[in-house]
């Protein structure tokens, strides 16, 4: 067993937010991470991808972007960057140690990985929303004989050139995963069960983050009716084209439910210049075939999940119920009363900007209050 006052689970993002504040407070951690890599979710995404939100709101604490790099940085620009700042900061996790169970008991924080037993002081869990794939499964898979994969796995359209795709999802991954496909002349299909909340990247030339912010600070109705009806004026109505729109202001939706909007990249035209299909949810998998629920149905060779992830924080905490909503994400970021000294950073997808344009504001709070604490105990 080993006693560390500070530890933090993950060395993604939002773990090098908090441990770049420590390591400038003079507070002494260490930093556990279940991969080899820095930021490894990231060394592991898409070739193509893109932040799609713009620089200036996404670093790090104490350490902006590179002026050279784009508004929207690409992956290896990020993984660079993401790296750089563990160098400057000195954050040296302990590699390939994962988090199998957290429990507290006199006052103390006890975390069971795979390596040994950790006790600590305060514990500050980074292990993000993306822990775990969401992988949603439907009669007749096993009688497939195409691919099944989760969008984790997709890196380039190179493997699916001859082959008939259907993404399942239209979020910001499904929309640009099927770009990618169509782009490279891959014939390529998504399929949707719910209504899609769909806004431009840009507009007129202006990154649609900063007009969000500007809206975010009008008057409640105000900014989410000039929302709406931007977002009607730029794409027409895309009920024609087999995509049902969630009429929810983008910023009410974002606010309320933590479901971002999809920011299109150009899928949007792709799918008005019938390079991409659109269909409605699966109904069963049937040999070469996959049913929808419409009654129609397509002959598929690859089919990719694009339908997200799972934090279940509430696996690793199952002494501790009171601190996850249902759908096992922490309710605060800093526990109180019995649950005091476990703080949560990365998970707050209900502001615009996203999760990474909270980091730097989190871990800032997160960092004062274990200050305050050894000052004052």
């Amino acid at each position: 067993m080993r006693f560390i006052n500070n530890l933090i689970i993950g060395a993604g993002p939002a773990g090098l937010a908090i441990a770049g504040r420590l390591r400038k407070a003079n507070l002494e951690f260490e930093i556990i991470e279940q991969s080899d890599l820095i930021a490894s979710k990231w060394h592991h995404h898409y070739d193509r991808l893109h932040l799609h939100t713009i620089k200036e709101y996404s670093h790090l604490p104490y350490m902006p972007f590179p002026g050279h790099y784009a508004t929207y940085i690409s992956k290896a620009n990020l993984v660079e960057y993401y790296e750089a700042y563990a160098a400057k900061f000195d954050i040296k996790p302990i590699y390939r140690t994962t988090a199998e169970q957290i429990t507290k008991s006199e006052g103390l924080w006890h975390v069971k990985s795979n390596a040994e037993i950790y006790t600590a002081k305060n514990l500050i869990i980074a292990t993000g929303t993306n822990r775990i794939p969401n992988i949603p499964q439907w009669p007749g898979e096993q009688s497939f004989e195409g691919e099944i994969l989760h969008a984790s796995q997709y890196k380039n359209a190179s493997p699916y050139l001859n082959q008939n795709v259907l993404v399942v999802g239209m979020g910001n991954t499904g929309a640009e995963i099927a770009l990618d496909l169509a782009e490279n002349n891959v014939n390529v299909g998504i399929s949707i069960r719910s209504k899609q909340s769909i806004v431009p990247r840009d507009l007129f030339g202006r990154p649609i983050q900063k007009t969000a912010l500007l809206l975010d600070k009008l008057p409640w109705d105000l900014g989410a009716h000039i929302g709406n009806l931007v977002r009607k004026l730029y794409f027409g109505d895309l009920t024609e084209y087999g995509i049902p729109v969630d009429t929810k202001p983008p910023i009410k939706l974002l606010r309320e439910t933590g479901k971002t909007p999809t920011i299109d990249l150009g899928t949007i035209a792709q799918i008005k210049a019938g390079k991409i299909s659109m269909h409605g949810d699966i109904s069963h998998f049937q040999n070469k075939k996959v049913n929808f629920k419409d009654g129609k149905s397509m002959r598929i060779d690859t089919v990719v999940l694009a339908t997200g992830y799972f934090s279940k924080l509430d696996e690793l905490l199952p002494e501790h119920s009171d601190i996850f909503n249902p759908k096992g994400e922490p309710i605060d970021k800093i526990g109180e009363g019995e649950n005091s000294g476990i703080y949560f950073i990365g998970f707050d997808n209900y502001k615009t900007g996203g999760i990474l344009g909270t980091l730097r504001d989190d871990s800032r709070k997160i960092a004062e209050k274990i200050d305050k604490d050894r000052l004052t105990n």
